[in-house]
């Protein structure tokens, strides 16, 4: 916003113009920053130079002739976002507002995720990109919140989960994204954690999954999930016996990515159980350019950091209290 005022700012050390040249000032900030003049023009309109124009609006600034407010939804927490962008080296950080105690608790700030997700896709999303969708509860938060997506080819990057339903899992959220887009859809009818390697990579060469897992290295947006190793927190941990997930606590599993654990450090463990897992790996997500990680909740904070630190994502979406504990 542009206007006059009395009195400068704090600490500020006021420049005392004449009538005519707070006229002539008020004149240039309305060309400038209302009209979109630039200031080569307001400097021939006016008969001084450019730099003199530049100096006119900064000691404006600076003495409070001129106030400029940066307004925002109230959801968005714009300092955070940027200060998470700059701490990890991000091309996408969208942080929005949320309260310990939110009513409605967890399950509001993940739609509430899920909302600005899918606001985020409909604004980064090109025409004939291929997005991929991996399973977690922030993809269905975010799947009705998609009402628009340019042309695109959509593609599931991991399987289902047997404990969900089957209208609740990325099979939908994939058919919904392509059919916003009118793109096509490439889901994968299978398990997401197998009994063992061997079974996986059968079912991996079955002509179905095949047409979709093809396709992992032509995707150039991802949307990726993380999960906390924690009761449910992450669909590999709730899918493991009390025995499993008791030694893979102990050789450090603190996060689950793509279906792949890691320790604090952001380093893969477990390899074995990476071989019964039908999911895009981190080699092939290291070739997507963006990879959009979606993480909410206090829960899911120590996770989110492990995730981060793997140098997979160049994005994420998040809560402030997560965003809080990673700039901490």
């Amino acid at each position: 916003m542009v206007g006059a005022q009395q009195r400068p700012r704090a600490g500020a050390r006021p420049h005392h113009a004449g009538p005519e040249e707070l006229v002539q000032t008020a004149a240039m900030a309305r060309m400038f920053y209302l009209e979109g003049k630039s200031k080569i023009e307001i400097a021939e309109k006016f008969g001084i130079s450019r730099f003199k124009v530049a100096r006119t609006l900064e000691t404006a600034i600076r003495d409070g002739l001129i106030r400029l407010e940066i307004r925002l939804p109230a959801e968005l927490d714009a300092e955070r976002s940027d200060a998470l962008r700059t701490r990890y080296g991000l091309s996408h950080a969208i942080v929005f507002h949320s309260q310990a105690h939110d009513p409605g608790g967890a399950a509001l700030v993940t739609r509430r995720l899920g909302a600005v997700a899918a606001d985020l896709l409909a604004e980064i999303v090109t025409e004939g990109d291929v997005l991929g969708l991996i399973w977690g509860p922030e993809i269905e938060a975010l799947s009705p919140e998609l009402t628009k997506l340019p042309r695109c080819t959509v593609v599931q990057l991991c399987g289902v989960t047997p404990l969900r339903p089957v209208d609740a899992n990325a099979v939908e959220a994939v058919r919904r994204a392509a059919a916003v887009s009118r793109g096509v859809a490439y889901p994968i009818y299978a398990p997401h954690l197998l009994p063992d390697g061997a079974t996986a990579r059968m079912l991996r060469r079955q002509p179905g999954i095949v047409e979709a897992v093809s396709r992992f290295g032509q995707v150039t947006k991802a949307v990726i999930t993380v999960g906390a190793w924690g009761p449910g927190l992450s669909t590999v941990y709730d899918a493991l016996s009390e025995a499993e997930r008791e030694d893979y606590r102990r050789q450090g599993a603190c996060a689950e990515v793509s279906g792949r654990l890691l320790d604090a450090e952001g380093r893969i463990v477990a390899e074995e159980l990476s071989e019964r897992i039908i999911a895009i790996s981190f080699e092939e997500l290291r070739r997507v350019p963006d990879v959009i990680l979606l993480a909410d909740g206090a829960q899911r904070t120590t996770a989110t950091a492990a995730a981060l630190k793997t140098g997979v994502f160049n994005g994420i979406v998040t809560d402030s209290a997560v965003a809080e504990y990673l700039l901490a």
